[in-house]
């Protein structure tokens, strides 16, 4: 997965808002998705390739800054604008990203992509060292990721809080890191750009 392209969260199609009583499904993979996780409404889905597989499908949950941030933006708004509008909204926090796996990845190959990722945006390289080492050990005892899988990423401007199956891993203090972390899939440096 090291060469796995970015999600690219359907920014301009997907995005809904709070008040929805309908999961949210990624019409690639049919994965649905809650609403709402951690209180957060769910802003849009994408997924995450490598080639023809479909890896895995991911949410994007956050606060109702970003609802803001989104409403201003035109109807006719350009794709990058409302990617743009997404990350200022994601980096100030709360955020959730939910990946729920569509197919088989090992530990190694899981922790070092999204952690690689990461690494190209941010600084802190103990941080992104202790985050790999809770994902890695994480599913690590599960065996391998498998289809229906769930990883659990809660960013926020002090670190990110990791979650496997609904099993809290651990939490990684860390400033700048969670910042980093809503890049991987919201910023301009994606693989697959909206």
């Amino acid at each position: 997965m090291k060469n796995l392209p970015l999600l690219t969260l359907l920014a301009t199609i997907c995005v809904i808002f709070a008040g929805s009583s309908d999961a949210i499904k990624d019409k690639a993979t049919g994965i649905k998705f809650a609403d709402r996780a951690n209180g957060l409404p769910v802003f849009g889905v994408g997924t995450r390739t490598k080639g023809p597989i479909k890896v895995y499908s991911v949410a994007l949950y956050s606060n109702k800054n970003m609802k803001k941030d989104l409403a201003e933006l035109s109807a006719t708004a350009d794709k990058k604008r409302a990617l743009e509008a997404l990350l200022s909204g994601a980096k100030r926090g709360p955020t959730t990203f939910l990946l729920k796996f569509n197919f088989k990845v090992g530990a190694e190959k899981v922790s070092s992509s999204i952690t690689d990722a990461i690494s190209s945006r941010f600084s802190g390289s103990k941080d992104v060292a202790k985050l790999k080492q809770i994902l890695c050990d994480g599913v690590s005892e599960k065996g391998t990721t498998v289809k229906g899988t769930t990883m659990q990423f809660d960013c926020s401007k002090g670190g990110v809080k990791v979650f496997l199956d609904g099993r809290n891993l651990g939490y990684v203090s860390s400033s700048g890191l969670g910042s980093a972390f809503c890049g991987v899939y919201l910023d301009n440096k994606s693989v697959s750009p909206a």
